[in-house]
């Protein structure tokens, strides 16, 4: 009979440590948090000591009671929940609904799911950390004042169902400020100048471009200035002034953290923030390998920590030297100083650079290779020595005009043999001739002279966002996901084409946040209070305290909001669809399982249908319109708006061009329209 019990967070653990500790450990699973502040009170005593009340989640008296079974037939109750604030608190909440206290009772924390982390943790047991617990604690209850108190301020003055959050609304702002800055931005009118020229003996023009005069740089705003150039420099001798070369290196990048996970894999594999840490957190849990059972390919992917662990180091060093050779095996890129690090984490990595993507084809869905690419060519990139570059630089005068090429050339490529950025794969187009030197002599061939117009700052993206978010020391790793999941879903934010662009509702709950809670939504303000939460973690700021001088003000600015703020109605968006039944235009709600078309005429008249997004082409069959519609699996598909009387499908986005071969529908596929009639072949590169 099993003497250990072991408390995980997830399910999906329980099978693999189980499998890692044999036959004296018993593992079982909390589903995560077991008890919460209520859904239907405050739940704080703002009137004493601030102390939360807690209740079982839920849906967890079940789950709560077979773990008390299990507790009773163990010698050693070890906790392993996430080893973060949240974990932390969750194995202290554990502890109290569990009644634990005067047990044997253990916390272990492994950053890797593997026999090795698992079985070390157990060498390292320790006590709940309640420094690391009680930072969790005011962030929970922080949070809990700010939305229990604003959001039926919200609901009142502008529309049922929205909400406010301590971090939520400070992201909110951050957008908002986006959007007025690309507003008022004005665009300013400047130049280009290059000049192409022949070089002897080369059958390629060398593209120069205009830098400056006689005093320094100079910026080109006018054509007249760019034609008073071209003017000087007509029938004059373009002459090589300098020619300068040298080296450069490029440093690897380091290894990832949960903020550049999010950004790299939404540049590079177009994830939503939400996605990358669904499937990291697959990755991380433990998936089926063939020959060697379910075990977890990555380390714990909530971190803002790039360091690497010494056997980390030993394992990649050994490994890239024997696949690479040993030139190659550098000392390992390391964080800048400066940074605050919230916990004594490891970076993102494989837990075994031996198991190569190549290897786990077969064991992992698409999206959870291209993942586990993603993080595994970072990593070994990460431990490589620095890129070598050869530049050449070289200046030409004509007419007391400056105009500049530069070049460089790999000389060894080092971490870029596992790992290049789009950046890198662009470089300098110019190859400069191998010969020229300042006795080159140069012959014009024409000029370009192109107009450009400086442009606004872009829109935020999910990926900008987390950066702007995390140099802005607002939020930790575990709630940049969150943040922008529930600002896309209050639809105070719309997402098109990877940009977050603010709706009129935003606007509106922006607008007043601004007004009636200024320091909630201040960048620096809420910067300050998670230093304090960091604080509370380490142990020199108590936690009451930060709760204490926060409730009072918040109370007062609500109070005072309830009588001055107005009252900003916003209606529902209005389809293109009239209600059958009473001819009213139907308007566009949204419900728990997205967007649905509901008569206005509400209660009087109760009409529902499904909400189906246009695309603009009419179905081949029947003239009607196609839509987007999903499967029951939440697969995306085209269809006809007229099904079940017309069942015309397809899995790709219909276009409105049609076959010139033909006639049939043209499918879009990547950069490509496909012929969807079989047998017919044709394909146009767009």
């Amino acid at each position: 009979m099993a003497k250990y019990l072991v408390i995980v967070e997830s399910p999906a653990k329980v099978k693999t440590i189980k499998k890692f500790l044999g036959v004296n450990y018993e593992v079982a699973a909390s589903n995560g948090h077991v008890r919460d502040l209520p859904k239907s009170q405050l739940g704080i005593d703002v009137d004493g000591d601030y102390e939360p009340k807690y209740i079982t989640i839920r849906g967890k008296g079940d789950i709560l009671a077979g773990l008390r079974k299990e507790v009773k037939k163990a010698e050693k109750i070890y906790l392993a929940t996430d080893p973060d604030r949240e974990g932390e608190a969750i194995s202290w909440h554990l502890m109290e609904a569990l009644k634990l206290s005067g047990k044997k009772v253990y916390r272990i924390t492994f950053n890797e799911i593997t026999k090795n982390a698992v079985k070390e943790s157990l060498k390292h047991a320790r006590e709940i950390n309640m420094d690391l617990v009680d930072a969790q604690q005011a962030r929970r209850v922080l949070d809990r004042m700010v939305g229990y108190r604003i959001s039926p301020l919200l609901w009142s003055k502008v529309k049922r169902g929205l909400s406010a959050g301590r971090v939520q609304s400070v992201a909110l702002r951050i957008i908002c400020d986006r959007e007025e800055e690309i507003n008022a931005f004005i665009p300013e009118e400047y130049w280009t100048l290059d000049v192409s020229l022949k070089v002897p003996g080369e059958k390629k023009l060398l593209k120069a471009k205009y830098h400056g005069d006689g005093d320094g740089k100079r910026a080109l705003k006018t054509e007249d200035e760019v034609k008073a150039i071209e003017k000087d420099c007509e029938g004059k001798e373009f002459a090589v002034t300098d020619v300068k070369k040298g080296e450069r290196t490029r440093k690897a990048p380091l290894p990832f953290t949960t903020s550049t996970l999010q950004q790299e894999a939404s540049k590079v594999l177009n994830f939503s923030t939400q996605k990358t840490m669904r499937l990291a957190q697959q990755l991380y849990e433990g998936v089926e390998i063939k020959g060697s059972g379910t075990v977890g390919i990555i380390t714990y992917l909530r971190t803002d920590s790039t360091r690497v662990s010494e056997e980390a180091e030993k394992m990649a060093r050994d490994y890239i030297t024997k696949q690479y050779g040993e030139e190659y095996a550098g000392e390992g890129a390391v964080q800048k100083g400066g940074q605050k690090i919230q916990d004594a984490h490891e970076a993102i990595r494989p837990t075994d650079i031996g198991r190569t993507p190549v290897e786990l084809k077969e064991s992992l869905s698409r999206d959870q290779l291209r993942l586990y690419q993603l993080i595994w060519k970072r990593f070994a990139a990460s431990r490589m020595t620095p890129a070598k570059y050869e530049t050449t630089s070289v200046k030409i005068d004509c007419s007391g005009h400056r105009f500049t090429v530069s070049a460089n050339k790999v000389l060894f490529d080092g971490f870029m043999s596992v790992y290049t950025t789009d950046e890198d794969e662009k470089g300098d187009s110019n190859t400069l001739a191998k010969g020229i030197d300042r006795d080159t002599k140069l012959t014009f061939d024409s000029f370009e002279g192109l107009q450009h117009f400086t442009q606004p700052p872009a829109h935020y993206t999910e990926a900008t966002l987390v950066r702007t978010l995390e140099e802005l020391g607002i939020g930790r790793p575990s709630t940049y996901a969150p943040t922008i999941t529930t600002i896309l879903a209050r639809r105070y934010v719309t997402k098109e084409n990877k940009n977050l662009y603010v709706t009129e509702l935003g606007e509106v709950v922006n607008n007043m946040m601004k007004e009636a809670f200024p320091s909630i939504v201040d960048v620096n303000f809420t910067a300050n209070m998670e230093t304090l939460l960091d604080g509370v973690s380490e142990g020199t700021v108590e936690w009451k305290t930060i709760v204490s001088n926060f409730y009072p003000d918040l109370d007062e600015a609500v109070k005072l909001a309830e009588k001055e703020l107005a009252e900003v109605k916003i209606g529902d968006e209005e389809s293109d669809e009239d209600c059958e039944l009473c001819g009213r235009r139907m308007v566009i709600k949204y419900g728990p399982h997205g967007r649905f078309l509901a008569c206005p005429g509400f209660p009087e008249c109760r009409n529902t249908k499904p909400y189906f997004e246009k695309i603009g082409v009419a179905c081949p069959k029947c003239g009607k319109d196609i839509v987007l519609k999903k499967t029951q699996k939440g697969r995306r598909y085209y269809g006809c708006i007229g099904n079940p009387d017309c069942d015309f499908m397809v899995w790709q986005k219909p276009s409105a061009e049609k076959c010139p071969v033909c006639g049939s529908v043209m499918l879009e596929k990547g950069n490509k329209l496909v012929c969807s009639k079989e047998g017919c072949g044709y394909v146009k590169v767009e």
